[in-house]
């Protein structure tokens, strides 16, 4: 089967006085940290915010390899409603050397358009370093939505590295989750 090239770029904040916010909207989305995340709210969500994307790396966990990972204290989901309604999510991830990845990030199809992704993205950032980052960082590829890299930009974010993989033209199985 045929491949193309997809670009990832990883991106980083090294103090929060980088981070450039984007406005609260009015009226503004609920968000809260889901200590209590289930493994179908968390399926539910990589699902359904990663299915344009095509995020499939985690789509093999099991319920037990789940569970595991949300019970890890360096995990924390942090879910953005509007009413009762699922509207995106974030997933911070604690590493070794202090550093907080912005492991996954994004909005339901429903929601994408209304500026939320900048909203999001700031809140993000800013929960890391109140968790205490020592830096923040991230990583998209060309797999992503097209106004995930500027967002990142335009928010602080500074270029790291940048490197290629291949993936199939198969639409059904492009490739997994940069």
């Amino acid at each position: 089967m045929p491949l193309y090239a997809v670009t990832r770029t990883y991106l980083e904040m090294t103090s929060p006085e980088e981070l450039r916010p984007a406005a609260t909207p009015n009226p503004a989305p609920k968000l809260e940290r889901r200590e209590d995340c289930s493994v179908a709210l968390f399926r539910y969500l990589y699902r359904e915010v990663g299915r344009a994307y095509h995020w499939t790396d985690r789509s093999t966990w099991s319920d037990n390899e789940i569970a595991t990972y949300l019970a890890d204290p360096d995990v924390s989901i942090w879910l953005l409603s509007w009413e009762t309604i699922p509207a995106g999510y974030f997933e911070l991830k604690r590493h070794a050397d202090g550093g907080f990845e912005v492991a996954y990030f994004g909005l339901m199809p429903n929601f994408i358009g209304r500026g939320w992704g900048k909203y999001l993205l700031t809140r993000a950032v800013t929960s890391a370093w109140a968790l205490g980052a020592t830096r923040v960082w991230l990583h998209t590829c060309t797999l992503d939505h097209p106004a995930a890299l500027p967002n990142y930009l335009k928010r602080g974010f500074r270029p790291l590295r940048q490197e290629v993989y291949w993936v199939s033209r198969d639409p059904e199985r492009r490739g997994t989750k940069a």
